[in-house]
C-alpha cells in the first residue's frame, strides 16, 4: 500500500499509537533502553536533568556504528546503558534515548573510529564523579572524555562548524603497482603510446627499481629455501594453477626465443597439459625456470593475511589432517590462512586418543606447501614494514591534497550525485599531511614496526565516501605516477572518474568544532567553551593505543590495504586507466562493452 492509498484509507491513528504502546508494555518489541517496573521506577528518587554536551571518544572495532539500534550493537547503545547503570537517566526514562532528547554530532559508519565525537542530552549531573561512574559501566573502547553544561536549546547536531577528520594508511600503499600486475603493464604501454614516456620515468624516480630489489633480496631468497618439487605449488597456491603455469611458461619462453606468451603458439597446450595433469605427479620447472617466479609472487602475496595459528609440529598437523581431509583438497590451498587445527586446539575426544596414522607422501606435501606459504607471506610482510617513504613522495601527497583547498564540485567523490546538483559542492578549509610518519607495531626495534602517514581534512560536512575517495584518488595517482594536477583538475568538472574508496580501517573523526557556538551562546549564557583541547592529553593516549593498535593489528590479520590494492592492480577492465599517460582517453574503446567494467568493479568490492 502506498501512502496516498494509505492516509486514503483514513487510518486509525490514534488506536495505532495505543496499540504500539500496548505492545512495548507487554515487551513484545526490541527496546532501545531497559525496562523497569513501576515499582522501581516509582521508588527511585526524582532529581532535575540538565541539558549537556558530552565528549566521547571510541574504537569503532567490533560495533555496526555510532546510531543506536534495537537489533545491533553501537556505540550509542553502549553509552545509553552506562547512562542508566550510573543514574545519569533516570528509571523512568531508560526505555527511550528520546525522552532524554539523545542527539548525535557525527554519525559513524561500522567499524570507524573517533578520538572525539559528541552527543547531547538531558542528563542528572549532579553527582561530581558522574563522569568516572559511567565510564566504569562502559567498556574501554569507549571513553566519555567529560560532559559540559549548554544553554537548553543546544543540540550538537545543529550547532556544529566543521569536522576534523584523520585518515591513517600504511605508507607502503604508495608504492607503485608490481611491474607483473596487469595494471602496471598498462602504464608502461600507454605512456609510451602518449608519448609520456620521460615525465612518467620522473614521477616515479624515487621508487624506480624498489620491487626488483626486494624480488632479488627477500623474495628469491625465501624460494631458494623452498623444497624444490613443491615451488611451483607454492605459486599455485598463491595465485591458481592458471596464472602460475603461465608465468612459469613465459620464462620458458624468454629463454627460448624471446617471445611473449601471446606470441608463442606452444602456450596454451603447455597450460593446458598441466591443468589436466594430477598435482601429485605434475613435473616440475628445471631450477633455471624459477627465475621468473619471485616478480610473479609479489603482487598476489601483498594480498594475504598472516597466519594466525602454526601448527606445534610437523606430525601432530599431519596427523590432523588425516582425520579432517584425508585427500588433498587443492582449493584450500588458495587461502593459506585457513587454520590448521591440531590435536590440542580441538576439544578432547575419544577419536584424538587413537594413535597417530601414518603419514603419506601426499599428506607431507600439502603440509610443507602450506607452511612454504606462509614463510614467503611473514618475509613479504617484513619487506613491508620496513619500507620507509622518501620525502619526495610525501611532497607530491601534499600537492594534490592542495587541490582539494576551497568549494568544490565532488560529483566524482560520493556515490549518485550529478554535477548539476548544488549538493555536490562542498567546502574544504584545510587538508594536511603529517610530514613526519608515524610508525607502529609492538616491537621495540623501530626498524620492525610499519610505517604510516597522517592525513587530517577539516571541513564544513562531508558526503557519503567522500573522504576515502579525495584520499584515494591522491594514493592512486602517486602511485601510478599520474599527472597530478592536470587529473585532479579535471575531476571536478563534469567528466565522470571512477575512483574506488579506500578502506574503511583507516578513517577516524578527530574532532567536531563549534566556534559560533562558543563565541554567541556560550559567553553570553556564561556557559563553558566546548573544546576539545581540554582533554588533548588522554586523547592521545586513547589514539595510541585503542586506534592507531587496532589499526594496525587489523591490517596485520585482515591485510585491508593490500588486497585492496591488488585487486585495483589486477582489475583486468579499462575503467581505471585514467591513471594512465591517456586519461580518460585510455578508458574508452578498450575491452567490453561501455559499463562493463564498472559493474565488475562493484562486483570486486572496489565501487559502492
Amino acid at each position: 500500500m502506498g501512502r496516498g492509498e494509505y492516509f486514503a484509507s483514513n487510518p486509525d491513528k490514534r488506536a495505532k499509537t495505543q496499540s504500539a504502546g500496548k505492545r512495548k508494555d507487554e515487551g513484545g518489541e526490541n527496546q532501545y533502553g531497559q525496562t523497569f517496573s513501576k515499582d522501581e521506577i516509582a521508588a527511585e528518587e526524582r532529581r532535575p536533568k540538565r541539558k549537556v554536551a558530552v565528549f566521547i571518544g571510541y574504537s569503532g572495532t567490533g560495533y555496526k556504528g555510532m546510531q543506536i539500534s534495537t537489533s545491533e550493537r553501537t556505540i550509542e547503545g553502549d553509552l545509553f546503558a552506562a547512562f542508566v547503570k550510573a543514574g545519569a537517566i533516570s528509571k523512568a526514562n531508560a526505555d527511550d534515548p528520546k525522552k532524554a532528547g539523545l542527539v548525535r554530532c557525527a554519525r559513524t559508519d561500522k567499524g570507524v573510529h573517533a578520538a572525539g565525537n559528541m552527543i547531547s542530552l538531558k542528563l542528572i549531573v549532579e553527582d561530581a564523579d558522574i563522569v568516572e561512574k559511567i565510564n566504569e559501566a562502559l567498556d574501554p573502547q569507549i571513553r566519555v572524555w567529560g560532559i559540559e553544561r549548554t544553554i537548553g536549546s543546544f543540540s550538537c547536531y545543529q550547532a556544529v562548524d566543521s569536522r576534523w577528520y584523520e585518515y591513517l594508511i600504511p605508507s607502503y600503499s604508495f608504492l607503485p603497482p608490481h611491474p607483473s600486475s596487469w595494471l602496471a603493464k598498462q602504464l608502461d604501454l600507454l605512456a609510451i603510446e602518449a608519448g609520456d614516456q620521460e615525465a612518467y620515468d620522473a614521477r616515479q624516480e624515487e621508487v624506480k627499481g624498489y620491487w626488483e630489489g626486494i624480488d632479488d633480496t627477500i623474495i628469491k631468497q625465501v624460494l631458494d629455501e623452498i623444497d624444490e618439487d613443491i615451488r611451483w605449488e607454492v605459486v599455485k597456491a598463491l595465485q591458481g594453477e592458471e596464472e602460475a603455469s603461465a608465468k612459469v611458461v613465459e620464462a620458458e619462453g624468454e629463454g627460448d626465443d624471446g617471445k611473449g606468451d601471446d606470441e608463442d603458439p606452444n602456450v596454451e597446450r603447455k597450460v593446458s597439459k598441466v591443468k589436466k595433469t594430477d598435482v601429485a605427479d605434475a613435473t616440475q620447472p628445471d631450477i633455471e625456470d624459477m627465475e621468473g617466479i619471485p616478480a610473479a609472487m609479489v603482487d598476489s602475496v601483498i594480498s594475504l593475511p598472516p597466519a594466525t595459528t602454526e601448527p606445534a609440529d610437523a606430525s601432530t598437523a599431519v596427523c590432523d589432517a588425516a582425520v579432517t581431509d584425508p585427500a588433498p583438497v587443492l582449493e584450500s590451498e588458495a587461502n593459506p590462512d585457513a587454520t590448521i587445527t591440531t590435536a590440542t586446539d580441538a576439544e578432547p575426544t575419544a577419536q584424538s586418543t587413537r594413535p597417530a596414522p601414518a603419514q603419506t607422501p601426499e599428506q607431507s606435501r600439502l603440509l610443507r606447501l602450506r607452511l612454504a606459504t606462509r614463510k614467503l607471506r611473514a618475509a613479504y610482510n617484513t619487506a613491508k614494514r620496513q619500507y620507509r617513504i622518501p620525502a619526495r613522495r610525501i611532497e607530491r601527497i601534499q600537492q594534490g591534497l592542495n587541490h582539494f583547498l576551497g568549494t568544490k564540485n565532488y560529483h566524482n567523490y560520493t556515490v549518485q550525485k550529478p554535477y548539476r546538483d548544488p549538493s555536490a559542492k562542498r567546502n574544504i578549509k584545510s587538508f594536511l599531511v603529517n610530514q613526519t610518519p608515524i610508525l607502529i607495531g609492538d616491537s621495540a626495534d623501530d626498524a620492525d614496526k610499519s610505517e604510516w602517514l597522517s592525513l587530517k581534512v577539516h571541513g564544513q560536512s562531508f558526503m557519503m565516501h567522500q573522504i576515502r575517495k579525495m584520499i584515494g584518488m591522491v594514493v592512486l595517482l602517486i602511485r601510478c605516477g599520474a599527472d597530478i594536477d592536470k587529473t585532479m583538475s579535471h575531476s571536478f568538472t563534469d567528466a565522470k572518474y571512477s575512483i574506488p574508496k579506500l578502506p574503511g580501517l583507516g578513517l577516524m573523526l578527530e574532532r567536531p568544532v563549534f566556534d559560533t557556538y562558543n563565541k554567541l551562546h556560550a559567553a553570553k549564557h556564561e556557559r563553558e567553551p566546548l573544546l576539545f583541547s581540554k582533554y588533548e592529553d588522554k586523547i592521545e593516549a586513547f589514539k595510541r593505543t585503542d586506534i592507531y593498535g587496532k589499526m594496525f593489528a587489523e591490517e596485520e590479520q585482515k591485510g585491508e590495504f593490500g588486497r585492496f590494492f591488488q585487486h585495483v592492480d589486477n582489475f583486468k577492465e579499462p575503467i581505471f586507466l585514467w591513471l594512465s599517460s591517456k586519461g580518460l582517453e585510455a578508458t574508452k574503446g578498450r575491452g567490453r562493452a561501455e559499463g562493463y567494467g564498472e559493474v565488475k568493479a562493484i562486483q570486486a568490492g572496489l565501487r559502492p
